[in-house]
């Protein structure tokens, strides 16, 4: 059975949507408000060599498609089988050939195969659903020391029975980052 993780970039009130850029208020928070501190980012080089294959939603995928694949630095994730879940999606990009998956039941029977871990990159509807269908194994925090307020969450507000998770590595950066590690506990 293969290893699912859930990597993302959070603030501390749990904030995930546009890290990087796009339409949201705060676009961009990782680099425009935090200083930049190369060490805080081993964990997604150590990440990309250890996974076996990437896992999106389908707004994540088309918002990746166009710019991972002309990206040296994706190179890894650019070689992996990618996997999209989606009931909307007719067709995967060319530019970055993916499987599409319609359901988390897809999801559990990918997770059920032999291979690396698989990661969830952004995807924050996916990782909740996910994290709500019990699939998830662990979780790759880099949690960015600011407060944004609104936005897309890592986590769900629904009615659920708590879930334990043990830290199994952490760090802190000297830009305030903090790394951390975490396993669902079953």
């Amino acid at each position: 059975m293969r290893t699912l993780i859930i990597t993302a970039f959070v603030s501390v009130d749990g904030v995930m949507e546009a890290p990087g850029g796009g339409k949201h208020r705060s676009a961009g928070w990782t680099f425009k408000d935090v200083e930049f501190d190369e060490a805080a980012y081993e964990l997604k080089g150590r990440e990309e060599q250890e996974a076996g294959a990437l896992l999106l939603g389908r707004r994540s995928y088309e918002e990746f498609a166009p710019v991972w694949p002309t990206m040296e630095e994706f190179a890894g994730y650019n070689a992996m089988p990618r996997y999209v879940v989606s009931r909307r999606l007719e067709q995967d990009d060319a530019r970055w050939p993916a499987t599409v998956l319609r359901s988390v039941d897809d999801v559990a029977e990918l997770k059920r195969t032999d291979g690396d871990p698989v990661l969830v990159h952004g995807s924050a509807d996916l990782g909740q659903a996910l994290a709500e269908a019990d699939l998830v194994d662990r979780y790759h925090l880099l949690v960015f020391p600011v407060l944004l307020g609104a936005g897309k969450r890592l986590f769900s507000e629904a009615d659920r029975e708590r879930t334990r998770l043990r830290l199994t590595e952490h760090a802190t950066y000297g830009n305030g980052v903090q790394m951390q590690v975490l396993d669902v506990v079953r």
